[in-house]
């Protein structure tokens, strides 16, 4: 979810039972893939598993698109149970809702009833067996969910028809809850570099690479370990930073937006940095900039539209018109020469009779964010190893 919205807050306890053993392993890296639609060891006492380790191929796990979200769809438990949940990489843990539910949104799929699986167990804080850990993630809108902190055994489906297993799994059971997600999801699936997070619960096989390619209409893919590498034609990338006030998001550094011809530099605005100034967020729909470049862009493109600007509640900038084509296209420039020319879908969304610019306006004090909306038909490896992000344009609906 958007940090431009969302703060996370964490007891000493929880931070603490957030450490985990990494295994080592001297194969060389695999991977798994996890479907998108609109972590291995030879050792007994490995956490990750798979029934035939010979016969991995692409473990994967089909996950749904609605108007704004993404979601994955994996399974809990034993027996497993699928969920959906958010993906989300600018979140640090994998939480569902939970019974017994004191205060949950509406989901309409079950919910997840942790008394019915043999492998959920909750931790334990200070070593006191009468202390349980308990979690509590609060979002800047005031959304929130709390819990129990616990393991689990996580299930994907893999392309060799064997499962993928991966046990003993941190997660939040939310008993208490009130996000604002759609009744589809039970909850959100962190990806953010945090040790709580799905990707560092993974072993050294799959942790320094995934990627995603989402599409608005059918099924795509987000990959895990060696599958996840982006390369070949087309692909450009750019630098990873870390934010030392915010170390576990993903900043990358935009240098300017084009808008059409004319190129507007984040340089002589607050926003302009060497080093990282915007996150890159699937977990959040449009773009967020802040004020003093967000007025520039909007301006530019207020500049070429020829039509009736609409009345609308809010910054957003909208239009009386319903033909896509009569907007500017947009390219955002980052760092190294990554250059994306977007789609006009990824930067104009239709809301009935108008067209509205997909990016927001947000304080100095804000997080500028880069939705998912204009990732769409993009294929994004992220590089932790390397600290890069690759981009290839691609249609995603047709990778698979």
């Amino acid at each position: 979810m958007s940090p431009t919205t969302t703060m996370i807050f964490l007891s000493l306890q929880l931070i603490t039972s957030f450490l985990f053993t990494a295994i080592a392993s001297s194969s060389p890296p695999g991977g798994f893939t996890i479907d998108v639609i609109h972590r291995r060891s030879n050792s007994s006492s490995s956490r990750f598993s798979i029934t035939d380790d010979d016969q991995l191929g692409s473990p994967y796990a089909n996950t749904v698109f609605t108007t704004s979200e993404y979601r994955m769809k994996l399974q809990i438990g034993t027996p497993p149970i699928d969920i959906e949940a958010l993906i989300d990489t600018a979140s640090g843990i994998v939480w569902t809702q939970c019974l017994p539910c004191l205060s949950c949104y509406d989901q309409q799929d079950p919910i997840f009833d942790p008394s019915k699986s043999s492998t959920y167990k909750e931790k334990i804080c200070d070593q006191d067996p009468n202390n349980p850990c308990r979690y509590e993630v609060t979002y800047a809108d005031q959304s929130y969910s709390k819990g129990a902190y616990a393991t689990e055994t996580v299930t994907f489906q893999s392309t060799s028809g064997q499962p993928f297993v991966m046990a003993q799994t941190n997660i939040g059971c939310g008993h208490n809850n009130s996000v604002t997600l759609s009744p589809a999801a039970s909850g959100i699936i962190g990806l953010d570099r945090g040790a709580s997070s799905l990707i560092s619960q993974m072993s050294q096989n799959f942790f320094s690479f995934f990627s995603y390619c989402f599409s608005r209409k059918e099924t795509s893919k987000i990959n895990f370990g060696s599958n996840a590498v982006v390369s070949g034609d087309g692909t450009v990338s750019t630098t990873m930073f870390r934010n030392t006030e915010k170390p576990n998001f993903y900043y990358l550094n935009l240098d300017a937006i084009s808008v059409g011809e004319n190129r507007v530099e984040t340089m002589g605005t607050p926003l302009y940095s060497l080093e990282g100034n915007i996150i890159i967020d699937s977990g959040t729909t449009y773009t967020y900039l802040p004020d003093s470049f967000c007025s520039k862009v909007k301006d530019a493109v207020d500049s070429v539209v020829k039509v009736e600007r609409a009345a609308f509640s809010g910054d957003m900038l909208c239009y009386n018109t319903a033909d896509i084509d009569i907007f500017p296209v947009i390219t955002m420039h980052f760092s190294g020469g990554a250059d994306l020319v977007l789609d006009r879908y990824n930067m104009y969304d239709n809301t009935g009779d108008n067209y509205c610019l997909a990016i927001s306006c947000v304080g100095p004090t804000e997080d500028a964010v880069f939705g998912n909306r204009a990732q769409n038909n993009w294929l994004i490896g992220y590089d932790t190893s390397s600290e890069l992000v690759s981009f290839k344009s691609t249609d995603c609906s047709a990778l698979y």
